[in-house]
């Protein structure tokens, strides 16, 4: 896929998926490097992600400043999304956020770790982050440019980053491994947490089988029939989003008709 109107749609239906798998709720977001400017990247205006459309993405530069004035709120953690492209190269999508299947693993700072092949999407105890470290009493927000590559830096190689008291950020390759990623981790966090409450003695993925499992993700069609499932499910859900070039934002199309019906009266 090279056209970018359908990239950008891709973006917002990825928002609107990670929702409807529960990865993110009212808070959270998806973003996506720009395919042919590896110094930009897309990310939606402050909205909802299950409201996200192709519309309402805004163009930022590594220094998460917008390109044009947006003339919209925007996401005050977007430095999240520009420090980790700057500090990563390889990283085409990015997503942020506080699924309440990892909550109960952050509380305690317990390592996350694949107890089925598809869990090993997240890789064998991936990094914590505690911005309290570096930067003392905040308000948990990471809306500095510093405390963005300060996350970068934890993250390092890895394919996700757990935030202490916060959430978890996590990459991928393209914006269909990310937000793979990230529901299947959510899936590997829930059945981590319950395990747990069983017994402390659960059987993980080696480091040899999390590393073959992880290797083939790119390489069968489970990411592919994984988005066609769920993209299905948002539709399902009547959250789908028209063709590209076809979306218009839904107070535009409102606003003729009320006055319409207003005329009317």
């Amino acid at each position: 896929m090279t056209n970018l109107a359908e990239l950008l749609r891709e973006l917002a239906l990825a928002n609107r998926i990670a929702a409807n798998e529960g990865v993110v709720d009212t808070f959270g977001h998806v973003s996506m490097r720009h395919p042919d400017n590896p110094k930009r990247y897309f990310l939606s205006r402050s909205s909802s992600p299950d409201m996200v459309t192709s519309d309402g993405l805004i163009e930022y530069d590594l220094d998460s400043q917008p390109v044009r004035d947006p003339g919209a709120p925007q996401y005050s953690e977007r430095v999240i999304h520009g420090e980790i492209y700057k500090a990563r190269p390889d990283v085409m999508s990015v997503c942020h956020h506080h699924s309440p299947s990892f909550m109960p693993l952050i509380a305690i700072g317990a390592d996350y770790v694949p107890i089925f092949h598809l869990g090993s999407a997240g890789g064998i105890k991936p990094p914590y982050w505690d911005q309290h470290d570096e930067f003392g009493d905040t308000n948990m927000l990471v809306v500095k440019p510093e405390e963005g590559a300060s996350l970068a830096r934890a993250l390092g190689k890895h394919p996700m980053v757990l935030m202490r008291r916060h959430g978890v950020t996590v990459i991928g390759a393209n914006v269909r491994e990310c937000v793979y990623r990230s529901v299947q981790t959510c899936r590997n966090a829930e059945y981590q947490v319950r395990a747990l409450a069983i017994s402390p003695n659960i059987a993980s993925l080696s480091p040899g089988e999390t590393e073959r499992c992880a290797d083939i993700i790119g390489k069968t069609t489970g990411v592919t029939r994984s988005w066609d499932s769920w993209a299905l499910r948002v539709a399902k859900a009547g959250g789908g989003l028209p063709a590209a070039g076809k979306s218009k934002p839904a107070v535009r199309r409102a606003a003729p008709r009320q006055r319409a019906k207003m005329r009317r009266k």
